[in-house]
């Protein structure tokens, strides 16, 4: 209705001029309202009136989605794009009832409310899916640094240590021992970043396959922080970086389970130190795992790896026969219980009669005061066995670790 027709009708109504015009206000908000309940109102994924939220409700139709989000992206190079609108958010198909208005203002946000990327590490996939970015919906980019091993600070109780180091090798033996204490410090520091996704396997979905390649670096310190006498001294610090090809898998198992990774790797890893106490060795691994989901935020995973020593002149093998004690294979087992709580088990064997090999359990648990969504985690882990640190690749020992960790970041 024309404003100005009604006018003519203060005179005999009574009206003043103020009331005019709250009654002008009134009608063209109720017109507002009945324009944009109409049919004619702007529909869910035009390019006039889009937020990215709004494509997060068409998760049932994946096509009509990336469309969508395409849409909102061109939108956003408009000249408009910093003007609020009002959109008609779908119809609840539970109750039927009619679609309801809702204000979006512009954004250019394009994280969740926990600060991740949108996609990234999305809970509705599995934990392998997500730890390793199996599919396109697990993507994280590459060249961005994430969490490998357990990140730890702990302090640590021994069996026994290393006082005077011994080796196989000539010249290759430490030439008097230390009075070393058997509780010391272990800090372990892992980071893995992707260099390359999509070279055999790749898809345009979310939950199609991607294989990637990595490249990882895991540095773990012994420090005597607790001897004053020798002056706190680190007594060993091992380095190993790697490069590993992952391939994924989705084959169904009985059981519930599902085959999700093959892996072909190779890793170096060394002490760093001269003689008479250098240790180092190469080898090459193949690596698999299999996964069952049990509800969102808990699962089953079993990896195993079996790997062969790359081989060495006799004269430059800091420790031969490594492999005999270390072992030639490793199967682990870890149930995640909650998204904040979660138990595992490592073992490793030599393979030969003469059966060596190491066996760690591990627990961590959130604080009650950490976000869900962070990675720090209370850690206990014990180990038996041989291979605690490179120095004591021929030395059995138990060890207790109590600390803190950060995990999956």
């Amino acid at each position: 209705m024309n404003p100005r027709l009604l006018t003519p009708l203060v005179p005999r109504l009574g009206l003043r001029p103020l009331c005019t015009h709250l009654l002008c206000a009134g009608l063209l908000a109720a017109g507002l309202a009945q324009a944009q309940s109409s049919p004619a109102a702007t529909p869910v994924g035009s390019a006039t009136s889009l937020d990215w939220q709004a494509c997060q409700t068409l998760k049932s139709d994946p096509a009509g989605q990336l469309a969508c989000f395409q849409r909102w992206a061109d939108a956003q190079t408009s000249p408009d794009k910093l003007a609020p609108s009002l959109t008609t958010a779908p119809a609840n198909p539970a109750t039927g009832q009619p679609a309801t208005q809702v204000l979006l203002l512009p954004t250019l946000n394009t994280e969740a409310p926990d600060g991740k990327p949108v996609g990234c590490k999305d809970s509705t996939y599995s934990e392998l899916s997500k730890f390793w970015e199996l599919q396109r919906g697990t993507d994280c980019d590459n060249f961005g640094l994430r969490g490998y091993r357990p990140t730890t600070l702990a302090v640590i109780a021994s069996s026994s240590v290393n006082e005077q180091p011994t080796s196989d090798a000539d010249g290759h033996s430490a030439l008097k021992a230390l009075p070393y204490n058997r509780t010391e410090t272990r800090i372990q520091l892992s980071v893995r970043t992707k260099v390359a996704k999509g070279l055999l396997k790749s898809g345009s979905q979310n939950d199609d396959d991607h294989d990637s390649v990595w490249i990882g670096y895991t540095q773990q310190s012994y420090w005597q922080l607790f001897n004053a006498d020798l002056s706190r001294p680190f007594r060993v610090t091992d380095h190993e970086p790697e490069a590993l090809y992952i391939y994924p898998h989705q084959i169904a198992l009985p059981g519930g389970w599902v085959y999700r990774l093959s892996g072909l790797g190779m890793v170096h890893q060394s002490n760093g130190q001269g003689l008479p106490l250098s240790r180092s060795w190469n080898r090459i691994y193949l690596m698999g795992a299999a996964e069952k989901v049990l509800s969102r935020d808990s699962g089953l995973t079993l990896q195993g790896r079996i790997w062969d020593r790359l081989p060495e002149r006799s004269g430059d093998d800091d420790n031969p026969g490594i492999e005999n004690y270390v072992g030639r294979a490793e199967l682990s087992g870890n149930w995640q219980i909650s998204k904040s709580n979660s138990v595992g088990v490592t073992l490793r064997h030599s393979l030969r009669s003469i059966s060596r090999g190491s066996a760690r359990l591990d627990w961590t648990m959130a604080p009650t005061s950490s976000p869900s969504y962070t990675g720090l985690r209370y850690h206990l882990q014990l180990f038996s066995g041989y291979g605690d640190s490179l120095l004591d690749y021929n030395r059995r020992r138990h060890v207790l670790s109590v600390g803190l960790s950060l995990v999956d970041w």
